[in-house]
């Protein structure tokens, strides 16, 4: 088996694609090993020290660090995924349970214009974020503000706040020209 590795712009974070799916739908983000209940792989991850977060995607895996050096981590990190893939256990044990996420909020009277911001997140930003290591999904609106919450390698990333302000806020507002800010939560 051979575990490609990319670097993201979060320089904490490493995305590594097995080559192989990793989930049918959805995603995974895991920020502490307290959250990997239902995922031996990330657990496994978890234990080595200096790994900080797991973020499944659909065909790669985004590990986040906090103290160390990668050159230390990423051998052990390729280990434990390679020996997870031979096991040939699943990624997470009921795939088809949904993710935890935050309440959604916005106000029913805004139900059209929300529907607008989900699909461009869908089919315009989420597909460039995966390409990153990361996801980003809708959580509210509220008083002309999109809500955004960022993950996997774009959550702590430094230039997450540049992806907001200068790409999706100005994505929205071409098309919702009454969108007036993104902030993250």
């Amino acid at each position: 088996m051979f575990i490609q590795t990319e670097a993201t712009p979060n320089p904490a974070t490493l995305k590594f694609m097995p080559g192989q799916p990793v989930l049918r739908k959805g995603v995974r983000d895991y920020k502490d090993p307290s959250q990997a209940s239902d995922s031996k792989l990330a657990r496994s991850l978890f234990e080595i020290e200096g790994v900080t977060g797991v973020f499944f995607g659909s065909d790669f895996i985004s590990v986040t660090k906090g103290e160390g050096d990668w050159q230390v981590l990423k051998p052990a990190i390729l280990g434990v995924i390679m020996e997870h893939y031979m096991s040939g256990e699943p990624i997470v044990d009921d795939e088809d349970a949904p993710a935890a996420a935050g309440e959604e909020f916005y106000d029913e009277s805004d139900a059209e214009t929300v529907a607008t911001i989900k699909e461009l997140i869908e089919t315009r930003v989420r597909p460039a974020v995966a390409q990153d290591g990361g996801d980003i999904i809708f959580q509210g609106y509220k008083d002309k503000i999109v809500y955004l919450q960022m993950r996997g390698a774009c959550s702590g990333c430094p230039s997450s706040t540049a992806t907001l302000r200068n790409g999706i806020e100005n994505l929205l507002k071409h098309f919702l020209p009454e969108i007036q800010e993104v902030r993250p939560v």
